[in-house]
């Protein structure tokens, strides 16, 4: 199955209607119809029947469309029920226990596949890890079926658990045991080494994702639209990077051609391992 290219994800609660109407407007490449924390438990039931309506509206407008489902399964079986759909390409699983609690619901989401008449498949997870219990199964978590698309860690709850303050001295490792377990399943390691919430300090949140991205995390989730353009630049790939890349693939090949394995390019010696960075950062142009 061939791996998104996400850089942004923007959370929007399902009920929010002026919020659901703008939503296309952000810039965001997949907008998370939300059916979890900012929804109050009484409000469950008319979040999930806005989600036809508020789904078909962000769809039409050219925007990919994922719905945040409730952890506890008496809320998760009809949050499936009501979030798969055409428009629908991916279901964010918070709270995710191991990998039999993804097979659990893949196989949920298969029925109702099925039911509608769509490809099995069609609806891709991203699962999130907020518990000190799961962190050791990050990576069975990663490889637990094909619907995976992207994994990450919850910095928010996962510090609540740990009585810890959120920021990057308390993410990094945990963070980065995120990121390996997901390249080493092929899938999106998705988040930062960054207070979650903060959306005051833009400059602080830039750098943050700045070395996010030199750790290997691909894409991000936000609260809030003002962090959409920089979660773009700082984890899509600009022109000038991509001309290089392409630039120096070329002079590669062109070597191998005379029979070199090794060339000179721009001042430093590139090899097959700096080749396939390059060609990993192409994939990723959108």
């Amino acid at each position: 199955m061939t791996l998104p290219t996400w850089r942004s994800l923007l959370f929007v609660p399902a009920t929010a209607e002026r919020f659901v109407a703008r939503a296309h407007t952000r810039g965001a490449d997949v907008i998370i119809l939300d059916l979890e924390d900012s929804i109050p438990p009484a409000e469950k039931a008319a979040a999930r029947a806005a989600l036809p309506a508020a789904a078909a509206q962000i769809h039409a407008a050219g925007n990919e469309v994922a719905v945040r489902i409730n952890r506890a399964l008496e809320l998760a079986i009809p949050d499936i029920a009501a979030a798969v759909m055409p428009q629908v390409t991916a279901l964010m699983l918070p709270k995710v226990m191991g990998g039999e609690h993804i097979k659990l619901l893949s196989e949920v989401v298969a029925v109702r596949e099925a039911a509608l008449g769509l490809p099995i498949g069609h609806t891709r997870f991203i699962a999130i890890v907020e518990t000190p219990q799961a962190l050791p199964n990050l990576v069975a978590i990663a490889g637990a079926d094909p619907r995976m698309a992207a994994l990450g860690v919850g910095s928010e709850d996962l510090s609540t658990e740990l009585e810890a303050v959120p920021g990057a001295d308390m993410l990094y490792h945990f963070g980065m045991m995120a990121v390996a377990a997901a390249r080493g399943a092929g899938i999106l390691p998705l988040g930062s080494v960054g207070a979650f919430a903060d959306f005051n300090d833009l400059e602080g949140y830039r750098a943050s994702l700045q070395r996010s991205r030199r750790l290997g995390f691909a894409c991000t989730a936000c609260i809030h639209p003002l962090h959409v353009p920089i979660i773009n630049e700082e984890y899509g790939v600009a022109p000038a990077e991509a001309d290089r890349a392409r630039r120096l693939i070329a002079a590669f090949d062109a070597a191998l051609a005379q029979g070199s394995g090794a060339v000179a390019f721009e001042g430093a010696m590139i090899d097959l391992p700096v080749v396939e960075r390059a060609r990993r950062l192409l994939a990723r142009v959108r």
